[in-house]
């Protein structure tokens, strides 16, 4: 039988609020560009969506993610 009481950990960390805050905020940028027919700031968008990856990655390697050195959690 598992344990249904225990916390399942939803990543509320530095690392991924940064992440899902950029990823979302590109999303936004790249739909409104793509409806205005702008393929290059699509693009960019997307590369900003990366970049949120990558910078989520970072903090969670420097101790801000879940559990972390820098964390709330530790």
């Amino acid at each position: 039988m598992t344990n249904h009481n225990a916390e399942p950990g939803h990543g509320n960390s530095v690392a991924a609020w940064t992440t899902v805050i950029t990823v979302m905020v590109a999303f936004c940028i790249g739909t409104w560009f793509f409806f205005l027919d702008v393929a290059p700031m699509v693009w960019a968008s997307a590369g900003l969506a990366f970049v949120g990856v990558v910078a989520g990655l970072a903090l969670k390697a420097a101790g801000y993610g879940v559990g972390g050195k820098h964390s709330k959690s530790h």
